[in-house]
């Protein structure tokens, strides 16, 4: 735990800008008067019994990390390894500084989701909370997080808007049948063209029959849904067997081609 006092963490909250992640350190609040409240603990407080409570001998990738809330709670259910990537700076201090405060062992590097085959190794569980939605090629990341990172069980999170209900559908469809693409309840990605929430990286929202029907074709079966927006999955064999666009290629590879020539 951190020696310094509540006015030092006080003056380093404030030197490291805004934050999206409302975080107790020591008694200083990051984020106390977030438009969602106490979050994302009270999202937290609604699935986290869904999540191991122990998770000893375990290895955790948190997709996305912002301040590092659900880093520093899966070090606190004894992950032996936690590693937290994002790919914006601010955020990263944030969570480094977070972690600093609390204690906890993190090891943190500035990535893209689109990277993660970079890691070179795959996790007992990988967090992908939040992220889905501010990317502009969101299968491709469940499908990179499929082939490279996931071991076992991914914790998935993404706003949604749209339907909550979830119709059934068919293994196939005849050309001129199109009906069902207007039933509320088929699954649909309503794509953001400019901002929503006067955010520009918000490019996609799923609505409830998309978003697990885009966990199913990247090889995630869905174990538990215990709150609207997050999904507890198990990686199991894509359907179709078809993965990634392109191949994810070896940092080694990137070296070399850069020195051919």
């Amino acid at each position: 735990m951190t020696s310094l006092t509540a006015d030092q963490i006080r003056k380093r909250v404030a030197e490291l800008g805004d934050w999206f992640h409302n975080i107790d350190l020591n008694g200083v609040r990051t984020a106390p008067d977030h438009f969602l409240h106490d979050y994302p603990n009270v999202k937290w407080k609604r699935f986290e019994h869904a999540v191991p409570k122990d998770l000893t001998g375990r290895t955790v990738l948190d997709i996305g990390c912002n301040g590092g809330f659900y880093s520093i709670e899966m070090k606190r259910r004894g992950a032996d390894r936690v590693v937290a990537i994002d790919f914006d700076d601010r955020y990263l201090a944030q969570a480094r500084f977070a972690a600093e405060v609390t204690g906890q062992d993190i090891e943190f590097h500035r990535m893209s989701v689109y990277d993660v085959a970079s890691l070179g190794e795959s996790f007992d569980v990988v967090l992908f909370m939040g992220v889905l939605y501010h990317l502009r090629h969101p299968l491709l990341a469940l499908d990179l997080i499929h082939d490279h990172v996931a071991r076992d069980l991914m914790i998935f999170q993404s706003m949604q808007r749209g339907s909550a209900e979830v119709a059934p559908v068919r293994a196939d469809y005849d050309f001129f049948e199109q009906d069902h693409f207007d039933d509320p309840g088929y699954p649909k990605l309503h794509f953001i063209e400019h901002e929503y929430a006067r955010d520009w990286t918000n490019w996609w929202a799923p609505n409830a029959a998309c978003a697990e029907a885009m966990l199913r074709s990247a090889g995630f079966a869905i174990t538990e849904h215990p709150e609207r927006e997050v999904y507890v999955c198990r990686r199991v064999d894509r359907p179709t067997g078809a993965g990634a666009v392109y191949p994810a290629k070896p940092e080694e590879d990137a070296v070399t081609k850069g020195t051919e020539g």
